[in-house]
């Protein structure tokens, strides 16, 4: 069994608009990849996967896993509140990290400061 992690830097969707953004995560996810977003997705975006998941749910297509990873500077000393506040007005959605993946072998991803786990789901993939 192999496993296909898809990275996609920021700029291969910046230009996108939103449906067209939503539609390639959701065609590769299908493919059953992993895939690793460069930032992060508007809301409404999210929204919209997870509402295009969901009319997709069949017999073939489990649904997705969905995680944003993203470092927020809320405790942290004023002068690195500052920094965080700067790099959000250049970097935007550009900063972070975003795991899908389909739900048929991603059962659950946790993380916490130190780590990210992707629990994988054990059992049959559909046959190519």
């Amino acid at each position: 069994m192999s496993l296909t992690l898809q990275f996609i830097p920021y700029g291969e969707i910046e230009s996108l608009s939103s449906q067209k953004r939503v539609s390639k995560l959701l065609r590769m996810v299908k493919d059953e990849k992993i895939v690793l977003l460069e930032g992060r997705l508007k809301a409404d975006e999210e929204t919209e996967l997870i509402r295009k998941t969901m009319e997709d749910i069949d017999d073939k297509f489990k649904g997705i896993e969905l995680s944003v990873i993203y470092q927020e500077a809320k405790n942290a000393p004023i002068f690195r509140k500052l920094k965080m506040v700067f790099l959000n007005i250049l970097l935007g959605d550009r900063r972070g990290l975003t795991i899908v993946g389909p739900a048929s072998i991603v059962k659950e991803i946790k993380q916490d400061p130190d780590k990210i786990q992707l629990f994988m789901e054990e059992g049959k993939r559909r046959k190519r």
